[in-house]
């Protein structure tokens, strides 16, 4: 049984920070998924994959898997690198390249 703690990043559709603070411990793969025959359906008999815990720390998740004896891998989060650009910036006459439509 092992699994992975790590923090989730930002989705590309929201500007906010929600639900980047948690630190969430989710289980790996141990039976590959098959195609259900009648209905066509990926099912899996492992139900573990199902499972996200979640965390207000790294500390937390990592105790937690060391007292259930869950091998695990912490994955670090990345900082998102944010570029303050200015409007005003396009119309520089000091610009390296000409401003056109």
């Amino acid at each position: 049984m092992s699994a992975k703690i790590y923090r989730p990043a930002k989705t590309a559709m929201q500007s906010g920070k929600a639900k980047t603070q948690v630190w969430i411990l989710e289980f790996d793969q141990a039976i590959p998924k098959k195609i259900d025959p009648m209905m066509g359906y990926t099912t899996s008999a492992d139900t573990r994959q199902q499972l996200k815990l979640l965390f207000e720390t790294q500390e937390q998740a990592e105790a937690y898997a060391k007292r259930e004896g869950i091998d695990y891998r912490v994955i670090p989060p990345k900082e998102a690198k944010r570029q303050v650009v200015s409007y005003t910036d396009n119309f520089k006459y000091s610009r390296l390249q000409p401003w056109t439509h």
